[in-house]
């Protein structure tokens, strides 16, 4: 994917349609052992936020393409220290091919894309978290054949993942549905995109009733209530949201063949229950797979990999 060379990776939107295909497809070769793509680079892994599958599949997709990895740890590097953003990111370029940040704001992640001439991608922000929409959508394919025409419904807090699902989800000519309690709505903007982009061809909609949002979905995903460094009002979430919790009863008025998604990691017994993320419906682990292979294919894409 030749387009793709050098450019940044900050959000879903980044990407249009045929680029995201052809990342799937790409994934989904690289999956099957079917390209023996090397890349012998140099991937930085920047990470303020803590990590199991972002950090592990990055690494792990670095190693199996031939190239190395480097955790650029705040604690322990000038970053942690005030060094601004600015001098950070020039330092970087010079030491690195490509760089991965997982931070809370976005501004910090364009500040970054700004002044490091190096690919920079979005390993997740507040705002989004769209290399893990990409692995949603690899497994979305993988169950249903193709993209277009499927709904999915998201249950719980419209936060990053929410986002960055509205989003590929639109782009992908795909139904999407996001029940929230009324004060944890996506925020407007996002929606407003998801909608512009879907242009009245598929659904985009928003509702605070879980059962209305379930109805004949082939897809039911939730995420925790509450994200990193939400961790103070936890508590006081659970009975707001324990209606949109993914559990045997709602998924009754799904589609007959729908599957259940969450991004890990679980609260079970909150989000969703124990009976709903071990049973046949899920897909999770196959979710948590794919995103070493979808992000395997967006380094080779950026790098340029052959």
């Amino acid at each position: 994917m030749e387009a793709l060379t050098g450019r940044d990776f900050l959000g879903l939107t980044d990407l249009n349609p045929s680029e995201i295909q052809e990342l799937l497809q790409l994934a989904a070769q690289l999956k099957a052992g079917k390209s023996k793509i090397q890349c012998s680079k140099v991937l930085g892994l920047l990470f303020y936020k803590a990590s199991t599958r972002t950090r592990v599949s990055f690494s792990v997709a670095m190693y199996q393409l031939g190239g190395q990895v480097i955790d650029l740890d705040p604690k322990i590097t000038q970053v942690g220290r005030g060094e601004p953003v600015a001098d950070t990111a020039r330092v970087l370029e010079r030491y690195l091919d490509i760089l991965a940040i997982r931070t809370y704001e976005q501004k910090q992640l364009e500040t970054f894309a700004v002044y490091a001439q190096i690919p920079v991608i979005n390993a997740l922000t507040d705002w989004e978290h769209p290399c893990q929409v990409l692995a949603d959508l690899l497994t979305i394919q993988e169950c249903f054949g193709s993209l277009g025409g499927v709904t999915v419904t998201y249950l719980g807090d419209g936060n990053n993942v929410a986002h960055s699902l509205m989003l590929g989800c639109a782009l992908m000519g795909m139904n999407v549905r996001v029940a929230t309690p009324p004060d944890y709505q996506p925020v407007t903007d996002i929606v407003e995109q998801a909608k512009e982009i879907a242009g009245g061809k598929t659904e985009v909609i928003l509702t605070d009733d879980p059962v209305a949002a379930t109805k004949d979905s082939q897809v039911i995903y939730t995420d925790v209530w509450a994200s990193m460094g939400q961790e103070d009002s936890a508590e006081t979430r659970i009975p707001i949201f324990q209606p949109y919790q993914v559990n045997e009863q709602l998924l009754t008025h799904a589609d007959p063949e729908a599957i259940v998604l969450h991004c890990l990691p679980a609260h079970r017994g909150e989000e969703i229950t124990d009976e709903v993320i071990e049973g046949l419906r899920s897909r999770v682990w196959d979710q948590a797979e794919n995103r070493l292979h979808v992000q395997k294919a967006l380094l080779v894409s950026l790098l340029g990999a052959d």
